[in-house]
């Protein structure tokens, strides 16, 4: 058991190494997009490419299962459940089009994250209301230039272990009525077992992470009043596939 813990602490070493060479060798190229926001859309087809190399080289592979076919040449908020560093990489591989994240602001600061939080990304500190507001407005501006939204509903990752679906945050389903965008649940049981958090605490293995990715959620018939009848519906989506497995 215990060599077993310390092959997995191994591999974390493993995938951070994989994550940071592999960075370091797009970062020309990503720096480079960043400087302008007409080329958002190739900065973001590299980070998609980059998700799949950093994962594919240690062993995390990406799988997921359409309920029915997405066209991503129109523009949704897709709203995963969260579990792990890994549900990042999976979403840039997942959404096949121009996107952005939001996240918290600490993110801005990280290392290889905040680049992109600095340009295509959007950060917010929800323990501000003006930080909240401009990452609202902006992520407002996003939709209307037809650029998809990922946002974790849950805002991050808990501490529980093994991880609980935790109620989900108000903004994703009130931009979503503001601009009559669809939502597309994404449900995720099993990458927390490969690598939960950042994976430091237990270590992580390779394998095959497994999504499913829910039917859009039309919005264009509902008002601010649905804003919980929304949120309700998508967290009883995901809460029901992630239980079923």
């Amino acid at each position: 058991m215990k060599m077993k813990l310390i092959l997995k602490k191994v591999h974390v070493y493993l995938y951070v190494l994989s994550v940071a060479l592999s960075y370091f060798l797009f970062w020309p190229f990503f720096y480079y997009f960043s400087r302008n926001t007409d080329r958002y859309g190739s900065m973001n087809r590299l980070r998609r490419i980059w998700a799949i190399l950093s994962s594919g080289f240690v062993g995390f592979f990406y799988r997921f299962e359409y309920e029915q076919p997405i066209d991503w040449s129109k523009t949704y908020i897709v709203c995963p459940n969260h579990t792990s560093n890994l549900d990042i990489s999976a979403m840039c591989v997942l959404v096949n089009s121009n996107c952005s994240f939001m996240g918290k602001e600490e993110l801005k600061d990280g290392l290889v994250t905040g680049l992109f939080f600095r340009s295509v990304d959007i950060p917010v500190n929800r323990n501000s209301k003006m930080s909240s507001y401009r990452a609202f407005k902006k992520a407002s501006e996003k939709l209307r230039e037809g650029i998809t939204l990922i946002i974790f509903p849950e805002g991050g990752i808990s501490d529980d272990y093994p991880p609980t679906l935790h109620e989900f945050k108000n903004g994703p389903f009130k931009l979503a009525i503001d601009h009559k965008i669809p939502i597309i649940p994404v449900s995720s049981a099993d990458t927390w077992k490969k690598l939960w958090d950042d994976g430091t605490k237990y270590g992580t293995r390779p394998g095959i992470c497994k999504f499913h990715v829910h039917k859009p959620i039309e919005t264009a018939h509902l008002t601010d009043d649905d804003v919980d009848k929304l949120k309700e519906e998508i967290y009883n989506i995901i809460y029901k596939r992630i239980s079923q497995v």
